[in-house]
């Protein structure tokens, strides 16, 4: 009876979550609620927001080792109602299966966690400090969330041992993957300038398309590395370009391209500006170039956390060797692990993010929390 109230406790939690309409940046009270439900724990609650974002730092315990449970409140919009099987923000159950915007990115990881700590708590007190950094900053700008908590924290000479992210990062069963890293992402918003002219004089105009095209061949051929055993080369990719004023007789005054580095640790984002210029200058094109780095790679080492992490998920679910994986986008680990602690994602399964109907298997809810509070038993 004890399993059943606790298992439909982290459903009631996902599912009270999912009802919080916290387009991003937009808590919609959801820091409330866990707050609430952690400071019935003893837990010390402290809001550190900034820039209209909602952040959430929660801690309890003494001492070392100091682990995070971290997490991010805010979802993306979820499209279209009408190609829903029902509102995207009242939760709903079909076959098994628990559908609403964030159901599994990530408001069924948090709802594990809150839990996960409930059931520990109430078995036993803990060795070191356990902390919450639940932000609503995750799938906008990420300027004002975790980076700015992680910058207040790390001012005050605080410095945790571990951190887990509970994105969804399960391939097709949960505990299949551990995210152990991440790539870097460099973007760059580039515009090459030209001299307007019409097309029927091009002797006194400049093309700025026809000067690019030659850069933008070298920069799609070029091998920036051979990336790693942990992770792929890194990659060149181009999302955006625009030119021309909409006539068909006028030659453009400049063109814009927006690029995307996904890269490795193999390399850094100061390389990668500097060779980018030194392709643009050889190819003598002039140009202004605004450059933004969302996050530099990150790779966590085999050693206390991971251990805790695998052995927990063999427990649960009987995945004895999980794959530790460093691919997929960026996420609030990419501030976490530079910081110094040993920092891993674990969470649902990931086919469904950011899709219409989202949805994760309502087994996997009470399963996912056992992970948690497996990894704590063993680190606190």
């Amino acid at each position: 009876m004890a399993d059943d109230v606790a298992a439909r406790a982290v459903l009631d939690l996902t599912c009270a979550l999912i009802a919080r309409r916290s387009l991003t940046p937009d808590d919609a009270g959801c820091c409330a609620l866990l707050g609430e439900r952690l400071a019935r724990l003893g837990f010390t609650l402290e809001a550190i927001d900034a820039g209209g974002v909602t952040n959430l730092w929660a801690t309890l315990g003494n001492g070392g080792p100091l682990l995070i449970l971290a997490g991010h409140t805010d979802v993306v919009p979820p499209g279209p109602r009408e190609a829903w099987f029902s509102d995207p923000f009242e939760p709903q159950i079909r076959d098994g299966v628990l559908y609403g915007r964030g159901a599994a990115d990530m408001k069924s990881g948090l709802a594990a966690m809150v839990v996960a700590a409930e059931r520990l708590l109430a078995r036993r007190a803990l060795r070191g400090t356990l902390a919450f950094l639940i932000t609503s900053d995750e799938e906008g700008s990420a300027r004002h969330g975790t980076r700015h908590v992680v910058e207040v924290l790390k001012a005050r000479g605080l410095r945790p041992d571990y951190a887990i992210v509970g994105e969804a990062t399960a391939a097709e069963r949960l505990g299949d993957r551990i995210t152990i890293g991440r790539r870097g992402s460099l973007g760059c918003n580039l515009r090459v300038l030209g001299k307007q002219g019409h097309v029927a004089y091009p002797d006194k105009a400049e093309n700025p398309i026809h000067r690019l095209a030659p850069a933008l061949a070298e920069l799609t051929a070029t091998v920036w590395d051979h990336g790693n055993a942990h992770f792929p080369p890194t990659s060149f990719q181009v999302s955006n370009l625009h030119a021309g004023t909409g006539a068909n007789n006028v030659i453009p005054g400049h063109v814009d391209l927006i690029f995307n580095f996904r890269f490795c640790t193999e390399s850094n984002a100061e390389d990668l500006k500097a060779r980018v210029g030194a392709i643009l200058d050889r190819h003598g094109l002039r140009y202004e170039a605004d450059w933004w780095l969302s996050g530099e790679p990150f790779l966590t080492r085999e050693a206390e956390l991971v251990d805790a992490a695998r052995a927990s998920i063999a427990d649960v679910t009987g995945i004895a060797a999980p794959l530790l994986f460093t691919g997929g986008g960026t996420s609030d680990a990419r501030f976490l692990a530079p910081w110094g602690a040993q920092t891993v994602e674990i969470g649902p399964v990931n086919d469904s993010i950011h899709k219409i109907n989202e949805h994760v298997r309502v087994d996997d809810l009470d399963r996912l929390s056992r992970i948690y509070e497996g990894v704590l038993e063993r680190l606190l």
